[in-house]
């Protein structure tokens, strides 16, 4: 499931896709084998390029020390507990009134006394990685995020648990014992942590493990939603980078189909009447005609859903669960003014535009950025940009071009 058919960087010229540098397998080789099924285990000889370019330690290094980050992107854990904001941030200083900032001073005494540092939000605030879990997600067609993990040696940062999304691992620095066991509860939701499974996973935690392995610099983890595991660090600093993949489910096209369900039976005046006078509350008797006769009104609604109105939810769902590529706003500007007739212009990267017509012949441009209405006259200008992504500034229109690229959908090709 795509929000869109567009954008699209042609493979010749990233390289090896996103997915392909994760698991040495294809994407349809990699769903019919593990996706949402069991772990794999990839070891860095067996992928086609390194790892190093994402992440390493002096990333960790400058973004807590010179990013101004504040407490929602880091976290400290120790023995199982997550620390108090308060207790690793403090004031920005003079002329930054911001409370929450972290403090590399306290990180440091954190760190060296055996604390995990949890890098959150990655995905927004370290550049290869935004490029990265962009490409990954259109790929997979699942949102996805990225944290990173960095343990002194010699410790669990976090005890067992599960997570919710599934997730890649990829071991950056040095080296950590994974437990890997069986889902106490398969394929949870969302709004279904661990902690609501604390008993069965602390008991599942003092089994014999069905997967003991330690992940070495570049080898990489692929770990359904629902295994508990924990993880410890061997010989030194480990860093670890997780990719949560938060899959969408049969649970959101229930949501959609149920929430369209519920507008078209309250269509019915007999929904919207009230219930009968009753002094004594809800008599269980009493109330039974009105039960069936909403439930038949829901079944009727649920019956006549069609699926593209569905699938038209369910994209609209996830173009706002992730974001188009950065556009530079001041850059974007001059651009747009400087436009000249032989500018190359393309769909911003990872909008995930689409054209949805309109009854008079004209259509709406759809994406992650706001709609933009499209004249029956422009139209084959814009299938055409949706189709093949790039065009001229000539042949879509000086005028038409500044406007979509003001409105943020069409970027300068770079040379």
């Amino acid at each position: 499931m795509t929000a869109g058919t567009t954008d699209r960087v042609p493979t010749h010229e990233r390289g090896h896709s996103a997915l392909e540098r994760l698991v040495p397998e294809d994407r349809d080789e990699f769903a019919r084998t593990h996706w949402g099924r069991a772990p794999v285990v990839t070891r860095a000889a067996d992928l086609p390029e390194g790892l190093t370019d994402l992440f390493g330690e002096e990333s960790v290094d400058e973004l807590v020390s010179r990013r101004g980050l504040r407490a929602p992107f880091l976290r400290l854990a120790k023995n199982g507990r997550t620390l108090g904001d308060r207790e690793f941030t403090q004031g920005g200083g003079v002329g930054a009134s911001v409370a929450d900032q972290v403090s590399d001073d306290r990180l440091l005494a954190h760190f060296a006394d055996g604390a995990t540092i949890v890098l959150q939000g990655l995905h927004r605030t370290w550049a290869p990685l935004l490029d990265f879990t962009q490409q990954l997600a259109e790929e997979l067609g699942h949102p996805v995020q990225a944290n990173a993990y960095v343990t002194p040696s010699q410790n669990t940062g976090f005890s067992d648990h599960y997570d919710v999304h599934d997730v890649f691992v990829l071991q950056m620095r040095g080296e950590k014992r994974w437990r890997v066991r069986r889902p106490v509860h398969v394929a949870p939701l969302r709004d279904e942590p661990w902690t609501d499974h604390r008993a069965e996973v602390q008991e599942a935690a003092l089994r014999e493990p069905d997967h003991e392995f330690t992940l070495r610099p570049g080898d990489v983890l692929y770990l359904p939603r629902g295994w508990v595991h924990s993880a410890t660090a061997l010989g030194g600093m480990s860093i670890h980078l997780t990719l949560g993949v938060h899959v969408w489910t049969r649970r959101h096209v229930a949501d959609e189909m149920v929430a369209m369900a519920l507008a078209e039976a309250s269509r019915d005046e007999r929904l919207r009447a009230s219930l009968e006078l009753s002094s004594g509350g809800f008599d269980h008797q009493g109330i039974t005609p009105d039960v069936e006769l909403v439930r038949q009104a829901l079944v009727g609604a649920l019956q006549s859903i069609q699926p593209a109105a569905v699938v038209d939810a369910l994209e609209a769902r996830a173009r706002a669960a992730s974001r188009p590529a950065p556009v530079s706003p001041l850059a974007q500007v001059a651009a747009a003014h400087a436009l000249s007739p032989d500018t190359v212009l393309r769909l911003r990267p990872h909008v995930a535009a689409r054209l949805v017509p309109g009854d008079d012949g004209s259509a709406t441009v759809r994406s992650r950025v706001a709609a933009f209405p499209v004249e029956a006259r422009d139209l084959g200008t814009l299938v055409a940009l949706v189709a093949d992504g790039e065009l001229r500034a000539d042949m879509v229109g000086l005028e038409l071009a500044r406007q979509l690229m003001l409105a943020g959908l069409l970027v300068v090709v770079d040379d």
